[in-house]
């Protein structure tokens, strides 16, 4: 991501509200246990969710090829699951985002020494999709546990799409 894309997903991040619209929205897209665990997360998390919902939305209408609409909804919105409220705040995230770019070795070493915003920031897809599977959304942590891990060729489309709208968000 730019620096510039940096800049405006942190003034998102401080200014995130979830609005009545957005609200139903969820419920529409996600049953109560689902809901759960997506309001588990922060405030920013969820926007930054929304966000790439909507994008996913529009990705499948550009894009004309056949996709499962609700199932990819489901996985933009649970796509971050793996960072409760909590784990990861805002300074932590540019923290995190800025010792993994500029010392990656030393964000390495932190993150073995037990740095809890470190460890989530790096693995919350696999977090994330643990938790799913608890819930029983096994095609979802499929495509979640895999949303930052190096493309292959062979990537289902839902993971393709998720990727790109994970990106502008």
């Amino acid at each position: 991501m730019s620096v510039f894309g940096r800049i405006l997903q942190f003034f998102r991040a401080v200014t995130a509200r979830i609005s009545v619209d957005d609200g139903k929205y969820i419920s529409a897209h996600l049953n109560a246990e689902e809901q759960k665990i997506f309001f588990a997360m922060s405030v920013a998390d969820q926007y930054h969710s929304l966000r790439t919902a909507y994008t996913v939305e529009r990705l499948i209408i550009e894009d004309k090829r056949g996709v499962d609409r609700e199932f990819l909804i489901r996985c933009a919105l649970l796509h971050d699951v793996g960072r409760q409220a909590g784990d990861l705040t805002i300074k932590g995230k540019i923290f995190v985002v800025l010792i993994t770019n500029f010392a990656p070795k030393l964000a390495e070493r932190l993150e073995i020494n037990g740095n809890h915003a470190l460890y989530v920031y790096h693995n919350h897809a696999e977090i994330g999709a643990r938790k799913l599977q608890q819930i029983g959304l096994f095609k979802e942590a499929k495509i979640i546990a895999k949303h930052h891990a190096p493309p292959k060729s062979n990537d289902p489309l839902e993971l393709k799409l998720l990727r790109i709208a994970d990106n502008e968000n």
